[in-house]
């Protein structure tokens, strides 16, 4: 069939290429996303109540005190099933570049998983007192003091909706960069890349996957921000962030071949959709409810 509604991207993948500094359009998006899902935290933190004896009570500095750490764990995450995934095709030729994250090589699996549990980790160590008391025997961590924190069901429901928005938002880079490789299309419609730096060149038109991931990670955007106020218990809006991103991932992977295949056929964003599935949905089935 012939694409007639191919979409040319004739970008270079570099917005800055200076040597010693690379800026992509990856990079800048990701960075996008994470400050608008920050916010939008933020703002939600700050809408919930203001009341701080309400146990709903969410004090928005508080979500800046845990962001670093949950971002940082997130990039950490990222980079280790990034680099599990292509150990034996790329790092273990190399294993020094595994460090070399400015020149990309992030799975999006890790940076959820990682900065969950980073944020909740650092959630348990604020509130314990218990926990406060050996994690401060370190020289570093001596200093560390107990303050009311938000509790974790709380706080990743605060997460889901500015998480899947920030996400979308980094895909619109990945889209641009050309960087996640596709099936070859004979749809209608496709994407090429043009551009001589561009990772894609001189492909035929491929399916624009990660563009479907952009707009399925919109449409759950726009379910959890109709929820979020009335699903419960605490966290369950988390949960079903997970439930909808893993059904969603699952079946556009089977569009992408840029991933190595490990089991049965698929793929490791996969196999951890599938995993994350089989928890998801009997917890949703058996304990969400509706006001």
């Amino acid at each position: 069939m012939m694409n007639f509604l191919v979409i040319n991207i004739p970008f270079s993948p570099y917005i800055l290429d200076l040597g010693w500094l690379v800026l992509s359009w990856h990079g800048l998006f990701t960075a996008l996303g994470l400050i608008v899902a920050l916010y939008l935290i933020v703002y939600w933190s700050g809408k919930r109540s203001n009341d701080v004896n309400d146990p709903g009570f969410v004090n928005p500095d508080s979500v800046m005190t845990i962001a670093p750490w949950a971002i940082l764990s997130g990039i950490i995450g990222a980079r280790v099933f990034h680099v599990i995934d292509f150990w034996s095709a790329i790092y273990v030729f190399d294993p020094i570049s595994v460090f070399y994250i400015w020149k990309g090589g992030i799975a999006i699996y890790g940076a959820v998983i990682g900065g969950t549990i980073g944020g909740y980790l650092y959630l348990q160590i604020r509130n314990n007192n218990y926990v406060l008391r050996y994690v401060t025997y370190f020289p570093l961590l001596n200093k560390i003091k107990p303050i009311s924190l938000p509790r974790p069901g709380i706080f990743a429901d605060l997460l889901a909706p500015g998480m899947i928005l920030g996400m979308a938002i980094g895909r619109i880079g990945d889209v641009i960069n050309g960087e996640h490789f596709a099936s070859v299309t004979d749809l209608p419609w496709g994407i090429i890349y043009t551009h001589p730096l561009s990772p894609g060149v001189n492909r035929a038109a491929t399916h624009p996957a990660v563009f479907y991931e952009l707009i399925w990670d919109v449409m759950v955007f726009v379910l959890l921000w109709w929820l979020k106020d009335k699903i419960k218990p605490d966290g369950m809006l988390f949960v079903v962030f997970l439930l909808l991103y893993s059904f969603g991932r699952f079946f556009i992977m089977f569009l992408r071949d840029d991933y190595q295949m490990n089991i049965m056929g698929l793929n490791q964003p996969q196999i951890i959709a599938i995993l994350l599935l089989a928890i998801t949905v009997p917890v949703v089935c058996f304990r969400s409810k509706l006001k």
